[in-house]
């Protein structure tokens, strides 16, 4: 009997283990910002793998952006190595989930079951992926204990922020090098049959534009910094955002709109601080003498971080020879290079001849627009055979009433169980008539 039909025997008979699991995991509020009950949720990690006879380490953060001693950063690692040796597969997932927001018909952190689908804040982004990896790494050493090399799973921190105190503090350790792990899956949620090659690149940025404080009555007396903040943003509209619309990717993006390079205006504030929420008085009159606006540049494979900037530079020298007075102050906050992983790369071959043994259908080849931890495993820790495949729909990432479903979870679960043993199961004999010839469906 095939290898892999004892597993998938073996995941479809933990299906209330997969929904009790999934579920623990959204009754823990992780949420980023701040970053709260990121021990909570590993020290449950750590309880569940021990049992499952993996080794656990458990990291903080010290020093990243953050971490404190009111929220630290805690990431785990869990290990379990073969009694042979072999290459190491790692599943990456992030622990963090993003504010709740409005609009919830469902409890956001309840873990309700309703109709084979599981509700609540990270269940598809990406507790539904951790449990879905958790369970075919369980079921896989059910049916195959005497494997070669190792597995690991890991829950790191703060991967919605950016992953500083999760998987790039972690590269940066060592954990993501070459020489340690040789396979990553991340299972972010980007549809069962697909698998994500990498991602866009990314540049922030913090423009301030400056003025000067006047009497609100007599504005004439100052320089309002909100008005120069709208002529810049006017000049956007007027030439960068229709030359942004114009780059297209090879890239295989998804969604549609995202093979082009966009920009988005993350946020404005200009004038005097806002007042507490118990605050009931009015502003005081006056002209404001800051504004600040962040931008947020997704790029594409085929441009050039410098490039990037250079717009947004011209567009700045453009208001400054039209206005008076114009001054500002322009701050890179963050940038990511665009990455993409090769469709003939390992883990790419061998999760793909998963899907199609599981589904009956060919894998679909995709780039999430937005990027994800893939970047530092990348970047810092030199490893390029790297994707992301998991269970849940990627449009319901951060929406109210965010679900993942169960049946997809499982099919997920047994790609992942398939890959393992395409990777790490040859020979194994575990559930094989010892002497027949051994048969990998």
């Amino acid at each position: 009997m095939a290898l892999a039909d004892d597993l998938i025997r073996e995941i479809d008979g933990r299906r209330e283990d997969l929904i009790a699991l999934t579920q623990d995991l959204l009754r823990i509020p992780t949420l980023n910002p701040p970053g709260e009950n990121y021990r909570e949720i590993c020290d449950y990690l750590q309880k569940r793998l021990s049992r499952s006879g993996f080794d656990i380490e458990l990291i903080r953060a010290h020093g990243t952006p953050g971490d404190s001693d009111r929220y630290p950063r805690w990431n785990i690692i869990a290990r379990r190595d073969g009694d042979r040796p072999g290459e190491c597969v790692h599943f990456n997932s992030h622990i963090d989930v993003v504010d709740v927001g409005h609009g919830w018909t469902k409890d956001p952190f309840g873990g309700e079951l309703i109709d084979g689908k599981i509700y609540g804040r990270g269940a598809c982004d990406m507790k539904g992926g951790l449990a879905a990896s958790i369970v075919a790494a369980e079921a896989f050493l059910a049916v195959c204990p005497d494997f070669a090399g190792a597995i690991e799973i890991s829950g790191t921190a703060d991967e919605e922020s950016g992953g500083y105190g999760g998987v790039a503090y972690l590269a940066g350790k060592g954990y993501f090098s070459p020489d340690r792990v040789q396979h990553v899956i991340i299972p972010e949620p980007l549809n069962k049959d697909r698998i994500c090659l990498g991602h866009r690149g990314v540049w922030w940025a913090e423009l301030e534009t400056f003025g000067e404080i006047a009497h609100g009555s007599m504005p004439f007396l100052g320089d309002c910094a909100v008005r120069h903040m709208g002529a810049v943003i006017d000049e956007m509209e007027q030439s960068l955002f229709p030359a942004l619309a114009q780059k297209r990717t090879e890239m295989p993006v998804v969604p549609e709109g995202a093979k082009q390079s966009t920009l988005n205006i993350n946020s404005i504030h200009g004038g005097q601080s806002e007042g507490e929420a118990d605050f009931t008085g009015l502003p005081s009159p006056c002209v404001p003498d800051s504004c600040r606006m962040v931008i947020d540049r997704r790029f594409l494979l085929e441009e050039n971080i410098d490039d990037v900037q250079a717009e947004v530079l011209e567009v700045l020298k453009t208001v400054e020879g039209r206005r008076d007075k114009f001054r500002y102050d322009l701050r890179e906050l963050h940038r990511v290079l665009p990455t993409m992983t090769e469709k003939d790369a390992p883990v790419v071959r061998t999760v793909a001849k998963a899907i199609a043994e599981t589904m009956g259908r060919e894998a679909e080849y995709v780039v999430s627009p937005g990027t994800y931890d893939q970047k530092h495993i990348d970047r810092i820790g030199k490893l390029k055979n790297c994707i992301a495949y998991g269970p849940g729909i990627l449009d319901l990432a951060h929406k109210p009433d965010e679900y993942v479903g169960v049946d997809d979870m499982l099919d997920s679960a047994k790609v992942m169980g398939r890959s393992l043993i395409e990777l790490l199961a040859r020979p194994c004999e575990s559930s094989l008539n010892k002497g027949g010839s051994h048969a990998f469906a």
